[in-house]
């Protein structure tokens, strides 16, 4: 119950404020740019993600290598 005070108490100090139109505004403007957007069709999304793991793996296999490499040369110093 208190909870419902609250957000009506938030909402009226917001919609007096003027900022409750202001954020009508802004969805309404973002609405338009994404309708402007280019979206992937689902097998580019399928592609590019498969690439995006591939990627990660090879970087983390790398990271992996040289991590080993170094601490064996570090190791091999002292």
């Amino acid at each position: 119950l208190i909870w419902f005070a609250v957000l009506g108490v938030v909402f009226v100090v917001l919609w007096r404020k003027g900022l409750l139109e202001k954020f009508r505004v802004y969805l309404g403007k973002t609405r338009e740019e994404l309708k402007k957007c280019s979206w992937p069709t689902r097998e580019e999304l399928k592609v590019s993600t498969a690439v995006v793991f591939v990627s990660v793996f090879l970087l983390g296999a790398f990271s992996l290598v040289v991590d080993a490499i170094i601490t064996n040369v570090v190791t091999l110093l002292m």
